[in-house]
């Protein structure tokens, strides 16, 4: 709860951000008639509704399991957090590319750059506070982690990517203000085009990261090896199981696992020993490691789990 509660304050910090951010950047854009900040009030719209979008992912995904779906609707935050990087390249990257090129046809000399001065560097400031905040949750979760590795083994969503959307509009910000500063000084209105393309060409490649990244969690990614290694443990420990084979681990949610464990029994157990074992192993890894919220315990030699394995092995193989 404590993790959900750190997402949507990170979410509700950009929300604001961008729904304030976009309204004044639509503003200067009319105003002066500046390409490139009409492409960053899209991109600040844009990220606004990916905002809501996330908020409504994180509450259909709380929603309790039911006849339809006996695992609950964990898989939904990850649904919408695909469909947010869908829109940050369809329209935030597809608008400002428009825009750009449009411009770039057809120049138009900006009216009154002072505003868009003013209302980028107010851009800046309430987009590098919200920046902050989804910086500083991303780096307490993601521990001793690297960056880079941090967002790969990543399975919640959120929190990157609103640090990779405030990112990408910092990033904006700088090129329209260096496009905006360009058309005026040398007097080529293009320039404020060419600034609108740059602008969509770095949402593009954020909209393609987020979705590379989501995707993986989308189709089902395994949990971290340390929870792994860590329910192995706990079933090797226990008096009656001769040895712990494998485990097979799925992310429904951020904090959802469904575990598949291969465990052989002593061979002089009875039915009843064999159900005392696996109530035993279920309770000790649900109160060690509550994200846990099914453990399917199959009864398997070390040979048979092996040959099963390698039959496994080789037909990924072929197929690669």
């Amino acid at each position: 709860m404590a993790a959900q509660n750190s997402s949507k304050k990170v979410i509700y910090a950009a929300l604001a951000g961008n729904l304030l951010i976009a309204i004044t950047k639509f503003i200067a854009a009319a105003w002066t008639g500046s390409s490139a900040m009409l492409s960053e009030g899209v991109h600040s719209l844009v990220d606004t509704g990916n905002e809501v979008l996330l908020l409504y992912g994180l509450r259909q995904a709380a929603r309790p399991p039911d006849v339809l779906h006996p695992l609950g609707y964990g898989r939904e935050l990850y649904f919408w957090t695909f469909i947010v990087a869908i829109l940050i390249f369809a329209l935030g990257a597809g608008v400002s590319l428009y825009e750009g090129v449009s411009h770039i046809r057809h120049p138009v000399h900006v009216d009154d750059p002072t505003v868009n001065y003013v209302v980028l560097g107010l851009s800046m400031l309430f987009e590098g506070g919200s920046w902050w905040v989804a910086l500083k949750e991303f780096r307490r979760a993601k521990g001793n982690l690297g960056y880079f590795r941090a967002v790969r083994e990543s399975k919640d969503p959120t929190t990157f990517t609103v640090l990779f959307e405030d990112s990408a509009a910092l990033v904006g910000l700088t090129i329209a203000l260096l496009g905006i500063s360009a058309a005026q000084a040398f007097e080529m209105p293009e320039l404020d085009g060419v600034a609108s393309i740059g602008i969509g060409l770095v949402l593009a490649a954020t909209a393609l990261v987020l979705a590379r990244e989501t995707k993986g969690l989308l189709i089902g990614e395994s949990a971290r090896p340390g929870l792994q290694n860590a329910i192995l443990a706990i079933a090797q420990a226990d008096p009656v199981i001769e040895r712990a084979n494998g485990i097979l681990t799925v992310h429904l949610a951020p904090r959802q696992v469904i575990a598949a464990l291969s465990v052989d029994f002593q061979d002089d157990l009875t039915t009843v020993d064999v159900e005392e074992c696996v109530t035993r192993v279920e309770a000790l890894v649900r109160e060690r490691h509550p994200e846990v919220s099914m453990l399917l315990v199959k009864p398997q030699s070390a040979g048979t789990y092996r040959i099963r394995r390698e039959r496994a092995a080789a037909a990924a193989q072929e197929q690669s």
